[in-house]
């Protein structure tokens, strides 16, 4: 493929002695095509070559030789110059590549050398996976994709929430009703069930949810029983996880969770405290952040117990002593944007490389509705994703059947289309923005989801 940038900088190094990487460097894409397909600034030359913008324009202009094969034409515009590549050899030059490369068009060694760690899906054990774990999950697997794509060695995250409060609520929720529920033909939404009856008791009394933190806090010291317990849950629960990443083909190289992170959390705040950001409030250890804009970040509980943000800060203290990571990427719910903008701020504190610090970045997307409001798994108010899956396969399979009865192995290609269908879905709709959730629009098999089908049915006929 043609070079554009080093070919405009190459031309213009002819007329004013800078180095060629230099000028590249500078060279733009306009906000649209009206203003060429590149433009150089001649502003950022001004200083060097003691001229105005407009006179160093013109002269470049007037005397610049670039290959009329490669542009159109060139245009000097208040002290830029525009550049209109030519598109018939452009289209060219991609089709012959497409052509060559097949499948494996567009990739590079961009990243050669560079390792990316992404943190995607962490669903919260003992609940159901459902449509907001999905979204999160296909676009870190497409994050991974590409980044595999471009050269870079990437590390597949799983922060499975497997700890804090919501563990207490379970312990104390079986321990009252345990004998209700086999836990083994559907331990997801028997857990579930248990999970949204303890969660009432505890609007109606408070001193339940006070027992509820009490078995967090046993869990936390090591007791017997709550942490026997934790185990069944969260090995029931990866069981039925793991079935759905089987269907969606995703894998990961890492399933460490936020209990794992816990056992480091002391560690953590002693190495803040030697820093001497850490302060007492009504008992709570606390970094402020007021003066970034960015309120409090609470670090330990009154009661002694960890929070979400310092076994985020243990993690990333892993990670970075582990994977020594150019860029850590965080595919989580824009919801959480001022936990990560305060995590990152306190992370700047841990004694991590600096190139840990600084790539920590946090892809935020839109959160999944229902058109009665906020899914809460508390309320028992999800939909599940091997629900969401099987509507999918089914509906294809429909249209199958009216299209072409006699289509060969139709079970099988359903299947593929059916979830390529949801992966599609969630990839196609602006990033952060909200998604009200409706069976007719996230299972719409007209436009380029049906082109996709066809596409599908022809390579595979």
């Amino acid at each position: 493929m043609i070079n554009y940038k080093k070919e405009i900088a190459k031309s213009i190094y002819k007329i004013i002695n800078i180095p060629q990487k230099e000028l590249e460097n500078y060279i733009e894409i306009p906000p649209n095509r009206d203003m060429g397909d590149f433009s150089f600034p001649c502003f950022k030359l001004a200083k060097e070559l003691k001229k105005s913008p407009i006179s160093i324009a013109e002269k470049i202009c007037s005397k610049i030789t670039v290959n009329n094969e490669i542009f159109d034409k060139i245009e000097n515009s208040s002290g830029y110059l525009n550049f209109y590549i030519n598109y018939n050899l452009l289209i060219k030059e991609v089709l012959n590549e497409i052509y060559e490369k097949g499948e494996n068009y567009g990739e590079s060694d961009l990243g050669a050398g560079q390792l990316i760690a992404i943190e995607f899906s962490s669903p919260n054990i003992a609940k159901p996976f459902h449509i907001g774990h999905l979204r999160n999950t296909v676009i870190g697997a497409a994050l991974y994709n590409l980044y595999k794509f471009l050269g870079y060695e990437v590390i597949r995250l799983n922060h499975l929430g497997d700890y804090g409060t919501q563990f207490g609520k379970l312990i104390e929720g079986y321990k009252r009703w345990g004998e209700e529920y086999s836990l083994k033909e559907d331990p997801i939404n028997d857990l579930l069930d248990i999970y949204v009856r303890i969660n009432e008791l505890c609007k109606k009394d408070e001193t339940i949810l006070d027992l509820c933190r009490e078995d967090f806090k046993l869990l936390e010291q090591g007791d017997k029983y709550c942490v026997d317990l934790w185990k069944r849950f969260r090995e029931l629960s990866l069981e039925e996880f793991n079935k759905i990443y089987k269907i969606l083909n995703i894998e990961f190289d890492s399933l460490r969770g936020e209990a794992e992170c816990a056992k480091d959390v002391d560690a953590i705040i002693n190495t803040l405290e030697e820093k001497g950001i850490v302060f007492l409030s009504e008992g709570a250890k606390i970094v402020d952040l007021e003066d970034k804009n960015l309120g409090v970040c609470m670090l330990q509980k009154s009661n002694g117990s960890s929070t979400y943000a310092t076994r985020d800060l243990s993690a990333i203290n892993y990670r970075a002593k582990t994977y020594n990571f150019d860029k850590c990427i965080y595919v989580v719910g824009s919801e959480q944007s001022l936990h990560f903008k305060q995590v990152f701020e306190v992370a700047k504190f841990l004694d991590i490389p600096e190139n840990c610090k600084n790539g920590l970045k946090h892809i935020a997307y839109g959160m999944v509705r229902l058109t009665t409001g906020k899914m809460s798994t508390r309320e028992g108010t999800v939909i599940k994703v091997e629900d969401l899956l099987n509507e999918s396969i089914s509906r294809v399979k429909d249209i199958m059947i009216e299209k072409n009865p006699n289509i060969e192995n139709m079970e099988e290609n359903a299947e593929k289309i059916g979830i390529g269908a949801v992966k599609f879905n969630n990839l196609c709709t602006t990033l952060i923005k909200d998604q009200v959730f409706d069976w007719n629009t996230v299972l719409n098999f007209n436009g380029e989801t049906r082109t996709i089908y066809s596409v599908y049915l022809c390579k595979n006929k």
